[in-house]
């Protein structure tokens, strides 16, 4: 999948297993290493971020197929997808990632869409029972985990975001050189 910026996801066997508890410590973590980030979330239910009564929300319920909504502090464009034969088509991580201006960021981080054929980290909680998506899936370059994995690739620790937030500029680095700071010696 090519986007013109790294784009690295975190996946799991399942919600609820710690992802965005992941990210939200990660992130911060990345950015103050000079890393611009993007993140693609996949939603498994309807979602709608605009809010009934309002005007936006008024001319998309009017029939609008997109809203692009802007203000000094930021922008948020809403595409209703067309309908097909199958309302249950999900969206594809290659639909959503042009909508991305890849001039502002260096990584974009995926959370979900773990079918998709990009560099993944697997978020796995051992004593939780779940097959290790890792054993089955290619692009799985890493494991974070809260307990002793069996594999054969990096076993990170779950629990430690900063040496996660090192193996993912290590990794970033071998995708594109710039000079990111590590916060271990």
């Amino acid at each position: 999948m090519n986007f013109g910026k790294p784009v690295l996801g975190f996946c799991a066997w399942g919600s609820g297993i710690g992802k965005t508890t992941l990210l939200t410590s990660l992130i911060p973590l990345l950015v103050t290493r000079g890393v611009r980030l993007s993140v693609v979330k996949h939603a498994h239910h309807t979602f709608d971020i605009d809010q009934p009564g309002k005007d936006s929300y008024r001319l998309r319920e009017a029939g609008a197929v997109q809203m692009l909504l802007g203000s000094n502090k930021r922008w948020a464009l809403m595409t209703e997808r067309s309908r097909t034969e199958n309302d249950e088509e999900e969206v594809t991580l290659g639909e959503l990632l042009p909508h991305l201006d890849a001039d502002q960021v260096d990584l974009v981080l995926v959370e979900g869409f773990k079918s998709a054929a990009i560099p993944k980290i697997e978020v796995f909680r051992p004593v939780l029972g779940n097959p290790l998506q890792a054993a089955s899936d290619a692009h799985i370059i890493a494991v974070a985990a809260d307990g002793p994995v069996e594999i054969a690739l990096p076993v990170l620790d779950l629990n430690t975001p900063a040496a996660i937030a090192d193996f993912v500029l290590d990794w970033l680095h071998q995708q594109q050189p710039m000079p990111f700071k590590k916060a271990t010696p």
